[in-house]
């Protein structure tokens, strides 16, 4: 469409964000109103309009903006799309975040429930469906970035999005094969309400300086409540592996003898649900750096290649199948962590849990500075070849192989193995079984608001620069102009510094249930 460099950065970017930070929605009528089952079925619908809204727009060249003149140079800009056809173009877009988001919200939390959450060997088979979980993901995207951008590369890009369309069409009967086997979570309401409302209480008693109840008062004062006696208080499942919290204490406001409003009466129950979603937050926020390098992946990176040799032997690979690396080293990594790995761990530490889905997410977060650190030192060699050769101002390749930027990649491609299936199995379990779709949903918004992160940093980072006097960091249609080198050093620093904050909060957090203590 004639975008340019950090224009296209801003929009991929932005889209990404969307589709991921719509998966709050899909876990949150999940849990409040529909079930996984009907939300995925519904989603996956949404997406199949806005792919086949993006196929007629590629099929048809009256719906796209004017060819580029035939003899374009780095200073002549071809023609952005505008008007009509760009709404179709974002209305096609958004359909498939709206849809996209949907199904990441849902298909998760619908594959967990299938298993027996009370039985040592149901969490542990649970825990292994969120690695191959990943690990399909990577085979879907391994298609996705070597045969469907082969064939938009060279037979069109209406062919490439009409097999995305077709696909997404025949998941509907594939998944639909399943479904008297299915185990279905009833929804249980509004678990946003249940928030809002201990939340509010909570304020309301403490501005009125409304005394706790005896039950919470007791609580706090009391080193350990039975936990037989917390299943008969709340009469749920939910207590029978859960020890009772006093932090945050502030939430304890939100029981009292005589409340201002009957509306905001709380039980102990929804107090405690909504103690263990607010003590997962900091660990929710401390991914979102990890997931703003992840965007790199999407962007500049896939723009560093463009520029550099991409021939193995005879084979021309495409830009837009580098995200290969990560996906084959996610594909290997996955079995060899969850076969080989895991075990050991368990026998080494005597645990279930073996590595603790934090350590994963740590692990994951000390690979994303590694990688940020090596995307850095990548950039300065292709600047230091661009140089030498006097090819700054051409768009001619580089004479340098395209394969130093797969180093940054396959460092990118672990840490997101690493944090996002930990993240995933992490929020599952830490979350009461009323909110387990929206708490598994906060994966998939961590990594929307990275996307969004890093697009914000982009336009920051122009603007500081300009602001100083020198020519902005990441701005122009040439890359070899940019100052890309400098922002990859930016990322690393503020992941170090996102690190040690990850360090605070996962030292003090207290697994939820006792089997994981």
């Amino acid at each position: 469409m004639h975008f340019s460099p950090s224009r296209s950065a801003i929009i991929v970017t932005n889209f990404m964000g969307t589709s991921f930070l719509l998966a709050l929605l899909g876990g949150f009528l999940s849990d409040a109103y529909f079930t996984t089952f009907h939300v995925f079925l519904i989603s996956a619908l949404i997406e199949f309009m806005g792919l086949l809204i993006l196929t007629i727009q590629a099929h048809m060249p009256s719906l796209q903006p004017p060819p580029c003149p035939p003899t374009q140079t780095t200073n002549v800009r071809c023609q952005e799309v505008s008007g009509g056809k760009a709404a179709m173009l974002f209305v096609g877009l958004y359909l498939v975040a709206l849809g996209v988001g949907g199904i990441k919200g849902s298909l998760p939390p619908h594959g967990a429930e299938q298993f027996d959450e009370n039985s040592k060997e149901g969490r542990k088979k649970r825990s292994t469906y969120f690695n191959y979980y990943v690990f399909c993901l990577s085979c879907g995207a391994l298609i996705a970035v070597t045969f469907i951008v082969w064939i938009e590369d060279n037979i069109g890009w209406e062919w490439g999005l009409g097999i995305s369309t077709l696909t997404i069409l025949l998941a509907i009967p594939f998944f639909l094969l399943g479904s008297k086997f299915y185990r279905i979570k009833i929804p249980a309401g509004s678990p946003l309400t249940v928030i809002f409302k201990v939340l509010i209480a909570a304020i309301c008693n403490k501005l009125y300086s409304r005394k706790p109840s005896n039950a919470i008062m007791n609580m706090e004062t009391s080193p350990h409540v039975d936990a037989n006696t917390a299943i008969q208080e709340t009469q749920t499942q939910d207590y029978a592996t859960t020890t009772q919290t006093t932090e945050p204490k502030f939430l304890n406001q939100a029981i009292t003898d005589n409340p201002i409003q009957q509306t905001l009466d709380c039980t102990r129950k929804q107090v405690e649900d909504v103690k263990i979603v607010m003590k997962t937050i900091p660990i929710f926020a401390s991914t979102i750096m990890l997931n703003c390098c992840l965007a790199q992946l999407s962007t500049f990176s896939v723009q560093q290649a463009a520029t550099m040799n991409t021939k193995l032997n005879s084979l021309k690979v495409p830009p837009a199948s580098l995200p290969v690396f990560p996906v084959i080293f996610i594909m290997i990594l996955a079995p060899v962590y969850n076969h080989l790995i895991l075990p050991l761990a368990r026998k080494l530490t005597n645990t279930e849990m073996g590595i603790t889905h934090l350590q994963r997410i740590g692990m994951g977060l000390i690979l994303s500075i590694v990688a940020m650190a090596v995307a850095a030192l990548v950039e300065i060699k292709r600047k230091k070849v661009a140089t030498q050769h006097l090819l700054l101002d051409s768009t001619e390749p580089l004479p340098i192989t395209f394969l130093w930027i797969a180093l940054q990649y396959l460092f990118l491609g672990s840490a997101d193995l690493f944090s996002f299936a930990g993240l995933l199995d992490f929020f599952f379990t830490e979350a009461p079984s009323s909110m387990k779709s929206l708490a598994t949903s906060f994966s998939w918004a961590s990594l929307a608001i990275g996307y969004y992160l890093s697009s914000t940093l982009v336009a920051l980072v122009n603007r500081v620069t300009f602001i100083s006097g020198s020519t902005p960091w990441l701005k122009g249609i040439n890359l070899n102009h940019y100052h890309l080198e400098r922002f990859y050093w930016l990322m690393c620093v503020l992941s170090g510094l996102n690190f040690l904050n990850y360090l605070f909060w996962a030292r003090n957090y207290k697994y939820r249930s006792l089997n994981e203590v």
